[in-house]
């Protein structure tokens, strides 16, 4: 247990600079990217071109990320289990997106460039033509829309409370249960903004930067309980096992959340509408169970689970 923490508090300082907020084996998200490549074959040459790309290649399809946010994506040192090396960098990206990009890539018949990016980098980077699309766990707000294009929805991420397995709130059931919890998330997300105002006189702690920061203020004691989503939190199990997961069921005792708050999508910039379409093909490939199974191996992979 303790070389877990120690591996965890590791990789938060590694990850202070980021943010947030299927098929199961190989072979069938071989047999899945396959599908898709025929499927979006018929928008698939107009979106390279039309795409603004990084480095000008109209054959790639750079993608940003922060690399920093597990299991959604994450930085590493090699190219194991498929990572793809990020721009300018020695350093490899994997997790959640990485597969996604590299999926949808293949069904545009495009190689993947992954681009590191803190999370307020995001946007821009997408509205200047940096790169070509965000894939980043990002939820479909009607702020962000205004802003940019998003795709169908790539994944559906529930809202889960952590807090310690010997914590005065770790038999709670409801959001009321939590009453006076001291509390916090990550800056930036509609975890912090929507969901901990909903806390009973809830003692509202400063919003962390990263991901991986939120957890280490559970961990360390500065607050009562954090709220993630839910492929966040079972990442969090993994290298916290004196956490334990609150789920409210989704009722009226849970926290209250519109579809744009747990929808995630791809965005992209405002009118490229080949990419857009040929994105959504790609996704039409895929079922929710196939996005939980694609999950379930990023969690098992991530830095945190070794």
């Amino acid at each position: 247990m303790r070389k877990n923490k120690i591996l965890a508090l590791c990789l938060s300082a590694l990850m202070v600079a980021g943010l947030a907020g299927c098929g199961g084996s190989s072979s069938t998200a071989s047999s899945t990217a396959s599908s898709a490549s025929s499927a979006a074959g018929s928008t698939a040459s107009s979106a390279a071109a039309e795409a603004p790309d990084g480095d000008g290649d109209p054959t790639t399809l750079t993608v940003a990320m922060e690399c920093a946010y597990a299991p959604y994506n994450w930085t590493q040192t090699t190219d194991e289990n498929g990572a793809v090396q990020i721009r300018d960098s020695s350093d490899y990206a994997y997790g959640y997106d990485v597969m996604m990009a590299k999926k949808i890539a293949d069904a545009l018949g495009q190689k993947v460039q992954i681009v590191k990016l803190d999370w307020d980098s995001l946007v821009p980077a997408v509205m200047s033509g940096d790169v070509d699309c965000v894939i980043a766990g990002q939820s479909i707000t009607s702020e962000r829309a205004e802003q940019v294009d998003f795709s169908d929805p790539y994944y559906y991420a529930s809202i889960v409370t952590l807090t310690k397995k010997d914590s005065a709130y770790a038999s709670a059931t409801s959001v009321a249960d939590l009453d006076g919890a001291v509390c916090t998330s990550q800056l930036g997300t509609i975890w912090y903004d929507n969901c901990l105002p909903q806390i009973p006189n809830a003692d509202i702690l400063p919003a962390q930067e990263t991901a991986p920061a939120m957890l280490v203020a559970l961990e360390s004691g500065a607050c009562d309980v954090v709220v993630t989503d839910r492929p966040t939190a079972q990442a969090a199990l993994v290298a916290y096992p004196d956490f334990t997961l609150l789920d409210f069921g989704g009722g009226d005792g849970d926290f209250q959340v519109s579809d744009e708050d747990i929808n995630i999508g791809i965005s992209m910039k405002k009118g490229n509408t080949a990419l857009k379409d040929a994105i959504n093909e790609a996704l039409s490939t895929m079922t929710t169970d196939d996005y939980n199974t694609m999950m379930d191996e990023a969690i098992s992979v991530q830095p945190l689970s070794e």
